[in-house]
């Protein structure tokens, strides 16, 4: 997420590990990213410098919070509903979606 603007810039569809931490970073590598504000998670501060890297909830509200909008909005991600798939490729396809539709205006219909 782009601080400034909350805009949603890459995203890892995955399990909390360091191969997928690894995998958005280097898909963040084209914005010359130098801070980083995350929670407490291991795999940051295995995998990212002390000088770029910022621990705490201070400037991570707005993006939870979009991050919970977006989970309300695609109810596939949630288990108990009827429409949750086990496919992790069309979950990847669904938040792409959403997030063209959210953050760019683009109304794509597949």
């Amino acid at each position: 997420v782009d601080h400034a603007t909350n805009t949603v810039i890459a995203y890892v569809f995955g399990k909390r590990k360091d191969d997928v931490f690894k995998e958005l970073k280097a898909l963040l590598t084209p914005f010359e990213i130098s801070r980083y504000y995350t929670d407490d998670w291991g795999a940051y501060e295995r995998n990212l410098d002390v000088n770029e890297h910022e621990i705490g909830k201070q400037n991570t509200q707005k993006i939870e919070r979009k991050n919970l909008n977006f989970r309300t909005w695609v109810k596939r991600l949630t288990r108990r509903t009827i429409c949750f798939s086990k496919i992790e490729q069309m979950h990847d396809i669904v938040i792409g979606l959403l997030i063209n539709k959210v953050e760019f205006g683009r109304d794509i219909h597949a």
